[in-house]
């Protein structure tokens, strides 16, 4: 029983640690790597509370359930806005009239994957009126020369190091472009969208380079924090998607929000964890649909297994004059701004 209380305070220590740790504002890519198992961490902390004061009550045994409690609660405070206990951001359309309604499919392919029959038919099925294909290299992109006749617009940059990315679109596009915001081999895509009603749209397709042990969280930070400033500065009906290598709960994430305006579909509705496909114990929220307040959300759906290691995401939203009135947008603090500044300088 003593080495068994041993180990378990051993791993309370850890589990409170790793808690607590992404609240030292540093870009180390180990600390901010424990953003992303926070439920995991979560479930982890209430077996340990668990067992711990079933087989052991002295002091140092109280003094890490207290420790594992406190991390518990500031899991949940993460996790729970992503839940139906939270209120919605992002409304729900009661009806849409079919030229203000625009879907979206984003699909991070896992470059390695060559299930590309399987993609295409995933893509015939759902019909999106566009398409975001991510980690797609040369391969790929000649698999899905059939969607060419389907979306006559498209925006191509395939890659062999997991970067690249192919857009397809069935509305018109004005000015596509393929930018490198910070990394010259990590693009992104920025293209005005016109839909049916001939309104246009921003759209921005994103994959930024993800934090891990010896790789720093900056560069994502940063071009997260450069988008968000240009949306704000756009200011009319704009979407951001992609594989932003961020959970839905991080301080980048809400920086992101606060500092663009957009919303989150996923507030008050569930995580839709798109990764790791395969691993259902490590499982988080990886790939993002934000818009701006002049959408309501008529339908959000995480799809299913294509060989990839994320699941498909799908968004349906509705362009409503009405819906500004019906959300209110994130707004960026003094806090926020200084944060901002800090990210960019960390890259220059």
């Amino acid at each position: 029983m003593t080495y068994l209380s041993t180990a378990l305070k051993v791993v309370a220590a850890l589990l409170a640690t790793a808690t607590f740790l992404p609240l030292i504002p540093t870009n180390l890519g180990f600390v901010r790597s424990l953003d992303f198992p926070r439920l995991q961490i979560a479930v982890a902390l209430v077996g340990c509370i668990v067992a711990l004061l079933a087989i052991s009550r002295d002091a140092s045994a109280l003094v890490l359930s207290a420790a594992m409690l406190a991390a518990l609660a500031l899991q949940a405070s993460h996790i729970l806005p992503f839940t139906p206990l939270a209120a919605t951001q992002a409304k729900a359309a009661d009806t849409c009239d079919a030229g203000d309604r625009g879907s979206l499919l984003v699909l991070n392919v896992l470059q390695s994957n060559r299930d590309y029959a399987v993609a295409l038919d995933l893509i015939e099925r759902q019909s999106p009126d566009i398409v975001l294909l991510l980690e797609t290299d040369a391969g790929w992109q000649s698999a899905m020369a059939p969607l060419r006749v389907r979306y006559p617009n498209q925006v191509e940059q395939p890659q062999d190091n997991t970067y690249g990315l192919l857009f397809y679109s069935r509305l018109p596009l004005r000015d596509p472009t393929i930018r490198f915001l910070l990394q010259e081999d990590v693009p992104s895509l920025r293209t005005t969208i016109v839909l049916p009603g001939g309104e246009a749209v921003t759209f921005h397709g994103l994959h930024p380079r993800p934090p891990h042990p010896g790789h720093s969280s900056a560069p994502r930070d940063a071009e997260l924090v450069m988008v968000a400033k240009e949306v704000a500065k756009t200011k009319g009906p704009t979407i951001v998607a992609g594989d932003l290598n961020d959970v839905a709960w991080s301080r980048t994430n809400q920086l992101f929000q606060n500092l663009s305006g957009l919303l989150d579909p996923r507030q008050g509705r569930g995580l839709f964890s798109t990764f790791h496909a395969q691993y259902p114990v490590a499982r988080w929220p990886l790939d993002h649909v934000f818009f701006s307040e002049h959408f309501l959300l008529a339908d959000m759906q995480r799809l299913g297994d294509i060989g990839s290691d994320h699941f498909p995401i799908s968004v349906s939203l509705c362009r409503a004059p009405h819906a500004p009135a019906r959300q209110d947008a994130p707004e960026a603090s003094k806090e926020d701004h200084r944060d901002a500044r800090e990210a960019i300088e960390a890259v220059q």
